[in-house]
């Protein structure tokens, strides 16, 4: 059994402004259970398109029911990859993650995509979807129904942290053209993107090998 969840969030502002705003999320005064980015690998292909994988780690409190069940050295961060493509032709940015550890306790899978919103012009749209799933064997119920609660939570900082970093992009002033292309943009992140973490390697590696090759 696996919980699913589906949402669209219009967004107020172009394809562009988000795509940009998107690498700028963190930190944020919303988010504060990220603690940690890594780029792990990035590419741009030879017809333009943007190839990121990163790896994100975030906080991971376990409910006071679950704290007297399961051992008290359970490390209480997540590691989670996240990859990525951005389609300047078509202007999509889709995304599709999920943790490498704690994946007995509880597995958590989310694809999304930022693209135009074909009903109101100038705004963006984005789907989320999610899969929860846990194999724990007689609570597996309880532990779902906690990760979709905790992933509509996060969600809403989510979204709110995109807000945020669109109002810092935008200079809390209204809405403008970006001066760089979607294409600049793209050569932009590449050039500025962090360092490549021996971490990160070894843990999406080691933790992942089944979806070494994910990119969506």
């Amino acid at each position: 059994m696996v919980k699913y969840f589906f949402s669209q969030t219009d967004i107020k502002s172009s394809w562009e402004h988000v795509f940009t705003a998107f690498w700028q999320r963190y930190p944020n005064p919303f988010s504060k259970h990220v603690l940690t980015e890594d780029v792990v690998f990035r590419e741009v292909t030879p017809d333009n398109t943007l190839i990121s994988r990163r790896l994100l780690t975030k906080t991971n409190h376990l409910p006071r029911w679950a704290e007297k069940i399961f051992p008290s050295n359970l490390a209480r961060s997540v590691f989670v990859i996240e990859d990525s493509i951005v389609d300047p032709k078509n202007k999509t940015l889709t995304t599709f993650s999920w943790n490498i550890n704690h994946t007995r306790l509880l597995v958590v899978e989310e694809r999304c995509v930022y693209s135009m919103s074909q009903e109101k012009q100038a705004w963006s749209l984005a789907k989320r979807e999610a899969w929860i799933s846990s194999g724990v064997f007689g609570f597996s119920r309880a532990i779902q129904e906690f990760g979709l609660a905790r992933f509509k939570s996060n969600q809403i900082k989510a979204t709110r942290g995109l807000e945020y970093a669109l109002s810092t992009l935008h200079g809390d002033g209204p809405s403008r053209p970006l001066k760089d292309s979607a294409k600049e943009a793209i050569e932009k992140t590449k050039e500025t993107a962090l360092a490549t973490s021996e971490k990160a390697k070894n843990l999406a590696t080691v933790a992942s090998p089944h979806k070494s090759n994910q990119f969506v």
